[in-house]
């Protein structure tokens, strides 16, 4: 039974209430996952989120609460990706960009920046409430509130098909496959009026 829902951004950059949260989000990948679901194992709060969090040029993290207790984040951010486009991070299942692509797609009009909502989770519970298309809703306007970012990435762990049908009914398109399957990065333009 839910308490008191808030929905919060976090503004004082301390991102550590989401630390179970984000831990529990790689379980729950690992769960869904048919390609390489081990490596989830070595993903967490500070090897993923924290360290997304600090390289960002910009970073927003909006918590749901239910009296007091985080149940939900949604971790968005702002890259610059020029010199880091090709670059392969130690966890990834496929260590040969030879056979594999990275995060961003070959594309020769590929911007220098670009928006990316990494995380969007919710516990158990508090899924199927619309709290999910509240933290996205909040998550999208931030990534479109930028000028000079035109082109939105997420990225969707292989088996998760519930989050996949959830951004591709929301304007997102399949981009590539990232690691060789691990990943399914999508992508959607700009819809700033």
């Amino acid at each position: 039974m839910m308490g008191s829902i808030t929905i919060e951004v976090i503004q004082d950059g301390n991102i550590e209430m989401c630390w179970p949260l984000c831990d529990e989000l790689m379980a729950f990948q690992k769960s869904k996952a048919s390609i390489a679901p081990e490596v989830f194992d070595t993903m967490n709060f500070d090897n993923r989120m924290k360290r997304s969090y600090e390289r960002a040029a910009e970073s927003q993290v909006v918590v749901v609460k239910d009296d007091g207790v985080p149940v939900g984040y949604v971790f968005s951010t702002i890259d610059e990706i020029n010199n880091r486009q090709s670059a392969i991070p130690e966890w990834a299942p496929v260590q040969d960009p030879a056979v594999s692509k990275g995060f961003y797609p070959d594309w020769d009009c590929l911007p220098s920046k670009v928006g990316t909502l990494n995380n969007l989770y919710l516990r158990d519970g508090y899924r199927d409430k619309g709290l999910g298309s509240k933290l996205f809703n909040l998550s999208m306007d931030w990534l479109e509130s930028f000028p000079d970012v035109d082109l939105v990435f997420v990225y969707v762990s292989n088996g998760n098909d519930d989050a996949l049908n959830f951004y591709l009914s929301r304007g997102f398109a399949f981009s590539h496959d990232v690691f060789g399957g691990f990943i399914k990065a999508l992508y959607r333009t700009s819809r700033r009026k």
